[in-house]
């Protein structure tokens, strides 16, 4: 199963365990992760999963569509490597994924 760091504002980190076709979203709900609620449920209408995407990942990640860029601009402090983790569907190649959770959300 890959594994999913989540660092937040502070520095706190959370490593668990995803399951490939979930996204980096449903992932932290799951496993209680600090600062990503996914109110929405996963559908890109509310920009309560927020994550930074470490630099090093960001080619494996992509860049958002359309919508997901549409929705970041509600979610505020955006970055250029800015994502919905509800966006983001869990694969092999993502194991060791790392992302940050904004301040705002905590």
């Amino acid at each position: 199963m890959p594994k999913i760091t989540y660092i937040e504002y502070d520095g706190e980190e959370h490593v668990v365990e995803a399951s490939e076709g979930s996204t980096v979203m449903q992932t932290a709900v799951d496993n209680g992760v600090p600062g990503i609620d996914g109110d929405c449920g996963g559908f890109c209408s509310c920009a309560t999963c927020h994550v930074y995407v470490e630099p090093a990942w960001i080619d494996k990640v992509g860049p958002p569509n359309d919508d997901e860029a549409a929705m970041l601009d509600y979610a505020g402090n955006i970055r250029d490597n800015s994502r919905l983790g509800c966006q983001i569907t869990i694969t092999e190649e993502l194991d060791g994924l790392v992302v940050r959770t904004p301040e705002s959300q905590h």
